[in-house]
C-alpha cells in the first residue's frame, strides 16, 4: 500500500498530466491510504497551500522578474557579440563564446531551456556562417545553457535552499567556483575538441579593436547587474529575497536608461514573472502534499535505516545518489526533480555527515547532466528544435563536452572545499 502512491504519481506522469497535479494527486490518496480521515487530508491541504506564503519564497519571482527585465533589454545579443569579437581569431573560438554567453545570459534569464532557446537564435546561424560543424556549435549552445544551475542567480539553487531549509545566501555563493571551474574545463574541452578535428570549426577571423571595445561598452549593464547581485550576496548586506528585488530593480532602471525596455515590455516580463512563478509555485505544493504523505508514511526514515543498516561506505552512498539523480534528470526537469527526491535524499547526506551546502552544488550539478543526455535531455530539444539541428547532432555534441561536467562533479566530491570555502567567507 505504501508504493500505490509513487505507483500514481508514475502513471499519470506518464500519460501527461502536468507535474503539480500529479504530485498533488499521489500525495492526497497517499495520504488517506495511511491516516484514512479526510479531515486530515484537508487540513495538509490548507498547510501546503499556506506554504507559498513564506517570505523567503518571493526570492524566486523576484530573480525571475529580473532575467525577464535582462531578456527584454537585449543583454544577450551584446554578450554573445562582445565575447565573439575578442575570441572570434582562436580555433573555436565562437564555441567558446557561445559557452561564456550563454551562462552568464542564463544566470540573468534563471532557466536553462530559455537561454539555450535564445542562444540558438544568436549563436547557430554566425556559427554556421564560418563552416563550424553544426555538432560543436549545438553542443556548446547546450552545455552552456546549463551553467545558469551553478551561477548566482540559481532558481534551483533557492529551491533547494526552501526544501532542506540550508542558507540560500550561502547556496548561491557556493555555485560560484565550481561554476568557474566547469566554464574553464568547457574551454579546455573545445580546444582540445578543435585542435583533435579542425574541420569542425575551420574558419576564425580578427574583430578590430574598435569593434571589440564598443561591444565591451555595451555589456557594462550585465557586468554592473552579476556584480551588484554577488557582492550583495556575499557579503550579507542584504537577505536573497531582498537582492532579488535590488537586482530585479536595477535591471528595469537600467533597461529604461538605456532606452531598451518599454512600458509595454515591462508590463510583459511582469506578465511572464507571474505565470512562470505560479508554475513553480504549483509544483511546490504539489510536491508538499506529496512530502507529508512521505511523512506520515515514514518512507525517509525506512529508506535512512536501510541504508545505514547495510553499513555501507558514506561515500558509496553518495555515489549511489549521484547516478539516481542523473538518470531522473534525463526525464524530468530539474525543479520538480529536487523538490520529489530531496525528502528521501537530504535526511540520508546529513545522516552520513556530509554538508548540505556542498550536496547542493552536487545535485545541481546531476540535474545540469540530465538536461542535456539523451534519451531525453530537455535543452537538448529545445536546441535542436530552435537551431532546427537533427538531435542526434546535438547529442552527439553534449556527449562530448559533457565531460567537462563530469570533471567538475568529480573535482566537487574529491575536494569539498571547491563548493565551501567561497561560503565559508562571507560575514553574513
Amino acid at each position: 500500500m505504501v508504493f500505490i502512491p509513487f505507483a500514481i504519481l508514475i502513471f499519470t506522469l506518464l500519460i501527461g498530466i502536468p507535474i503539480a497535479f500529479s504530485l498533488a494527486g499521489a500525495g492526497i490518496i497517499g495520504m488517506y491510504l495511511v491516516r484514512g480521515d479526510w479531515n486530515v487530508v484537508l487540513m495538509m491541504m490548507k498547510t501546503a497551500t499556506l506554504f507559498v506564503g513564506d517570505y523567503t519564497l518571493t526570492t524566486i519571482p523576484m530573480f525571475i522578474l529580473m532575467a525577464y527585465f535582462s531578456s527584454s533589454s537585449g543583454l544577450a545579443n551584446d554578450l554573445y557579440n562582445c565575447a565573439s569579437n575578442w575570441l572570434s581569431h582562436i580555433r573555436g573560438g565562437l564555441a567558446i563564446a557561445t559557452v561564456f554567453a550563454c551562462g552568464i545570459f542564463g544566470a540573468m534569464s534563471g532557466a536553462s531551456v530559455a537561454a539555450a532557446a535564445v542562444m540558438s537564435n544568436i549563436a547557430m546561424s554566425n556559427m554556421r556562417r564560418l563552416g563550424y560543424s553544426e555538432v560543436l556549435a549545438s553542443g556548446s549552445i547546450g552545455i552552456g545553457a546549463t551553467l545558469d544551475i551553478l551561477i548566482p542567480p540559481s532558481v534551483p539553487m533557492v529551491i533547494y535552499g526552501v526544501a532542506t531549509q540550508t542558507s540560500i545566501g550561502q547556496l548561491l555563493i557556493a555555485g560560484v567556483v565550481p561554476g568557474i571551474v566547469l566554464a574553464i574545463l568547457l574551454v579546455i574541452c573545445i580546444l582540445i575538441w578543435v585542435t583533435v578535428s579542425p574541420s569542425h570549426a575551420p574558419q576564425t577571423y580578427r574583430a578590430s579593436w574598435d569593434e571589440r571595445w564598443q561591444s565591451v561598452r555595451r555589456i557594462w549593464p550585465s557586468i554592473l547587474l552579476i556584480l551588484i547581485v554577488l557582492a550583495l550576496l556575499y557579503t550579507g548586506i542584504v537577505t536573497p529575497t531582498e537582492v532579488g528585488a535590488i537586482g530585479a530593480l536595477v535591471s528595469a532602471v537600467i533597461g529604461f536608461v538605456m532606452k531598451r525596455l518599454t512600458v509595454k515590455g515591462a508590463l510583459h516580463a511582469i506578465k511572464e514573472t507571474i505565470r512562470t512563478s505560479s508554475m513553480i509555485f504549483l509544483i511546490m505544493i504539489g510536491a508538499n502534499l506529496f512530502g507529508y504523505y512521505m511523512t506520515m508514511s515514514r518512507v525517509p526514515n525506512h529508506v535512512v535505516e536501510a541504508v545505514m543498516a547495510a553499513d555501507l561506505n558514506r561515500w558509496v552512498i553518495v555515489i549511489g545518489i549521484v547516478v539516481v539523480y542523473f538518470v531522473i534528470s534525463m526525464v524530468m526537469d530539474e525543479i520538480p526533480l529536487l523538490l520529489i527526491t530531496l525528502p528521501l535524499t537530504f535526511p540520508l547526506i546529513t545522516k552520513v555527515g556530509f554538508d548540505p551546502v556542498w550536496f547542493g552544488v552536487l545535485s545541481v550539478l546531476m540535474v545540469a547532466m540530465g538536461l542535456v543526455f539523451p534519451p531525453v535531455g530537455m535543452v537538448a530539444f529545445v536546441v535542436s528544435a530552435t537551431a532546427k539541428v537533427d538531435l542526434v547532432k546535438v547529442y552527439r555534441g553534449t556527449a562530448i563536452l559533457i565531460m567537462a561536467i563530469f570533471l567538475t562533479t568529480a573535482l566537487v566530491m574529491i575536494f569539498p572545499e571547491l563548493a565551501l570555502w567561497l561560503p565559508k567567507t562571507m560575514r553574513g
